[in-house]
Parts: structure tokens; C-alpha cells; sequence
């Protein structure tokens, strides 16, 4: 009887253990991993929802806009990734160049109107944040202010401006500016900003130099300010924005973009994943949450503390234009990187 009961518990252990076993390969098997440029909290929360609503786990790889897209460019068909995510669509264009995404399913482009994606459809919009001159409201007023990011290059702002020239943000706003003004403006603006702008290391490093009183102003995205005000206020006590408007290129909104790999051997868990991230649910994380991005799901509302987006009176650009392996090249001949 001993012997017997002891054989019954072996073989229910074992069951167990198989059980334990099969669950543990069911639950790797459908899983997906994100390489993941955005801002990792903001991810974090899309990723919360979608596993609490679909129960498919997420392993999330965090890192900058093109560390990912050339990692992914060099991993090719033989990247681990299901899904990539991004801060600016630039490294989107690097992979899609590459033919590495798998084309998105209609219902899922429609859920994000044409000019916050791609025409080929390859990868769509995701999330958006405005370029602004976030300036010094104790020694700038409204018509002291520059009337266009032009106005920047003009010797008169020497030493009185910041940016972060060695961030993805900055990057793509002088792809924009390259889409939108072609080579010899852009080479003359870039060297106007050598002998103008200072450097900072980060948008909240420039921001907070305005906020001391070092420079007058910093062309940042709008989502630092908001942010800082939200909590502390301590990089923003002295600072406010100023939006260019009238389709100037210091007016252009960047896009974070989402694709799915070809090679994803998880495709329908990874697809799920990105129509989730531009569904209404995964829209309202936007509205809803920390990161004071902009939605660009089909009517979706953003955080009521944001200026509307239509009111950004942002230039149209193709996202699939913007190239910043030609804009870094550019910054780099200016001196700027």
C-alpha cells in the first residue's frame, strides 16, 4: 500500500512538472518581444493592458531610435524582435528601407488616418509630439519671441538658444527641415546653429537651462514641459511655450511609429499587439496617462492639458521622406555631432 501510494505520488509529480512545462512553452510560444524606443513607461503601460486583456506576455528591449533600427538592420531575418516601437519615424524608415516589416492588415492601418503613416503600409503611427521653443517667460515676451525657427539662424540669437543636437528628437526635426527645405537651406541653417545654439546633453538638460536662466530659449518636443509640470515643476518654473504654427518647420510633429518584423515568428500575437497600441484602448493610454504624447488613433481625443493637435498647424511631410541618415551626415559636416 506504501509502495503504491509512493508510485502515485511520482507519477502525480511528474504531472505536475509536465503541466508546469507545458504551460511554460504554451506561454513562451506566444509571447512577443518589443524592441522598444519609445519611452519605456509609456510602453510599459501599453504592454500592462494588452497582457491583462489578452493574456500574451511581453518581453520588452529598450534602447535609442537607431541603435534599434541598425541592430535590427544587422540581426535581419535572424532577429529575435516581433515588434519594433519608436520615439520618431526616421529609424522606422531605416528598417522599412531594409524590407524588414511585414505589411499591416487594413483594418489596422484604418484605425490611423493617412498622414500619420506611411502610404506603403508597412508600419503606421503610433503616437505624436509637437517641436516648440520652450523659452524663458522672465526675459522673453510675445513679440520678442522667434516668429519662425528661421528667425534662429539670425546672428542676434548667438548664444541665446539651446538644443540637443546628439538626440534622435533633434535629428528628426532637421530631417523635417531637409524634407521640407532641401540641402543648401539646410546646410546654411545647420551652420547658423554651430555659431548660434548651445549644446546640452537631452531635451530636459536644455529645458532645464532655459528654466536657470543660462539660455533664452530651447526647441525641444512639447511633452518635456508638460511633463515637469505635471510633478515638481522645478525645470519649468520659469518656462513656457512657444508654438511656431502657419506649417513652419519648427511647427513639425513627429511621429512614433510601430511595425511588425517579417521575420516574427509570433505574427499574429505581434500584429494583435500593434492593433491594440492604435485602438481606442491603447489610444486612451495616451490620453489618460503620463506621457503627454498625442494620440493619432482615428478621432481620438488627446490629454485635455495639450494644445489640439489640428490647432499645431504642423507642414505636411511624408514620414516615409524623412532622412536622417542624410541629416545626421549633415549635422556632422556642421559640427554639430
Amino acid at each position: 500500500m506504501q509502495f503504491s501510494v509512493s508510485r502515485l505520488a511520482r507519477v502525480l509529480a511528474v504531472g505536475v512538472a509536465l503541466a508546469a512545462s507545458s504551460v511554460s512553452a504554451f506561454a513562451e510560444d506566444n509571447g512577443i518581444t518589443v524592441y522598444n524606443a519609445q519611452h519605456e513607461s509609456l510602453t510599459q503601460e501599453w504592454i500592462d493592458a494588452f497582457t491583462k486583456q489578452t493574456g500574451i506576455p511581453v518581453t520588452l528591449r529598450q534602447g535609442s531610435d537607431l541603435e534599434i533600427g541598425n541592430q535590427i538592420v544587422q540581426e535581419g531575418a535572424n532577429s529575435p524582435a516581433d515588434v519594433f516601437l519608436t520615439e520618431n519615424s526616421p529609424a522606422m524608415v531605416l528598417v522599412d528601407n531594409a524590407g524588414l516589416f511585414e505589411p499591416l492588415p487594413a483594418d489596422m492601418l484604418d484605425q490611423v488616418p493617412p498622414e500619420f503613416r506611411p502610404e506603403n503600409g508597412h508600419w503606421t503611427g503610433i503616437a505624436a509630439r509637437s517641436t516648440v521653443f520652450a523659452y524663458d517667460k522672465t526675459k522673453l515676451t510675445a513679440d520678442t519671441l522667434p516668429k519662425s525657427m528661421n528667425d534662429l539662424a539670425d546672428p542676434s540669437w548667438k548664444g541665446r538658444w539651446a538644443a540637443s543636437p546628439g538626440g534622435a528628437d533633434f535629428q528628426a526635426i532637421v530631417a523635417a527641415y531637409l524634407a521640407l527645405n532641401g540641402e543648401e537651406k539646410t546646410v546654411s541653417w545647420l551652420k547658423a546653429m554651430k555659431e548660434n545654439a548651445v549644446p546640452y546633453k537631452g531635451n530636459r538638460a536644455a529645458m532645464a537651462g532655459v528654466n536657470r536662466g543660462e539660455v533664452e530659449g530651447a526647441l525641444i518636443y512639447h511633452y518635456y514641459w508638460f511633463g515637469d509640470q505635471a510633478n515638481t515643476k522645478e525645470n519649468t518654473a520659469n518656462v513656457d511655450l512657444h508654438y511656431f504654427r502657419n506649417q513652419d518647420p519648427g511647427a513639425f510633429v513627429s511621429i512614433s511609429g510601430g511595425g511588425v518584423l517579417a521575420s516574427s515568428k509570433h505574427k499574429e500575437q505581434a500584429l494583435a499587439f500593434l492593433k491594440f497600441v492604435t485602438s481606442k484602448a491603447g489610444q486612451a493610454v495616451l490620453r489618460d496617462g503620463t506621457s503627454f504624447e498625442y494620440p493619432v488613433g482615428l478621432g481620438e481625443a488627446a490629454n485635455a492639458a495639450l494644445t489640439p493637435i489640428a490647432d499645431l498647424q504642423a507642414p505636411k511631410i511624408n514620414p516615409s521622406q524623412l532622412d536622417n541618415a542624410r541629416a545626421a551626415a549633415l549635422m556632422t559636416a556642421a559640427g554639430l555631432l
